[in-house]
């Protein structure tokens, strides 16, 4: 089995294509998702992650190149089907992908169109909503939960219909900081514990660097592909693209800059209190 679940090779696309010289919101991209990864998409409005997202499980499907999932070419209609339940999308408003008026119906929603027995149906609802902290929401009205509440039982949609890699576009942008947060710790769960695969678009930095590896996208093109620590090193660029450093990096570059001898390379809150508190030792404050 190929190590890759996602391929792009030379992948342009334009939304007016019948258009001619039409400009293209991605470029050239080549670009492979290993199976089990955590890559997070990063970039401004309008460089091209969304449609980047869309690229792969044939919502859209590209102009020039390939895109290719488990060798499957997006492009042969007669694939979609298998396409869509290998990779799974969770969008930015729940609202829109929430159709029933119970919980546990709109997790069942996907597995009995695709015709999986009654008793296998029940089991995989309650896997997947035990799998997003949902379980004993079960039985209750989707528009009484909150956002964030709504957005684990979409993504407990699509696991339950048991594919190998769900595609985020932008789930947490509505949500509050509660609400990203349980997003974000029921995506790394699923990841880590299921070993699905997770291609997360953000515009928070935060939650990039809890990614294993990160792009950035500027002007339809890939301008950063590495670990966080690596994509975040290139500042510069990363100002450039429009985008900002991580809140932590942040606060200690300017902590550094007043004399603080902290390490570089530091992305997280709890990096930035364990390097501050280290500091502090070596000067006898504590």
């Amino acid at each position: 089995m190929n190590e890759n679940i996602i391929e792009f090779n030379n992948v342009s696309f334009a939304y007016d294509s019948e258009i001619v010289n039409a400009p293209a919101v991605v470029k050239n991209v080549t670009l492979s998702i290993k199976r089990g990864s955590f890559v997070a998409v990063l970039g401004h409005n309008g460089s091209g992650k969304s449609t980047l997202a869309k690229l792969c499980n044939a919502i859209l499907v590209p102009q020039t190149g390939k895109v290719t999932v488990n060798g499957m070419d997006t492009a042969d209609n007669g694939l979609t089907f298998d396409i869509r339940r290998t990779v799974g999308m969770v969008f930015q408003n729940p609202d829109n992908q929430i159709v029933a008026t119970v919980v546990e119906d709109d997790v069942a929603f996907g597995p009995e169109n695709l015709g999986v027995e009654p008793k296998e149906i029940r089991r995989r609802v309650d896997e997947a909503l035990k799998s997003v902290g949902m379980y004993d929401y079960r039985l209750f009205e989707p528009h009484k939960l909150s956002g964030g509440q709504k957005q684990r039982v979409a993504i407990a949609g699509i696991t339950a219909m048991q594919t190998e890699c769900i595609v985020l576009d932008e789930p947490t942008a509505m949500l509050d900081p509660r609400g990203r947060l349980e997003v974000m710790e029921t995506v790394k769960r699923l990841n880590r514990e299921l070993g699905i695969t997770v291609v997360f678009i953000t515009h928070f930095m935060n939650e990039a660097t809890q990614a294993d590896r990160v792009l950035v996208m500027d002007d339809g093109g890939i301008i950063l592909d590495g670990t966080p620590k690596e994509v975040f090193s290139h500042k510069e660029i990363i100002i450039d693209a429009g985008l900002d450093l991580p809140a932590a990096a942040e606060f200690s570059d300017m902590l550094i800059s007043d004399g603080f001898n902290l390490p570089d390379g530091i992305l997280t809150a709890e990096e930035c209190i364990e390097a501050i508190y280290a500091e502090a030792k070596k000067r006898g404050v504590c």
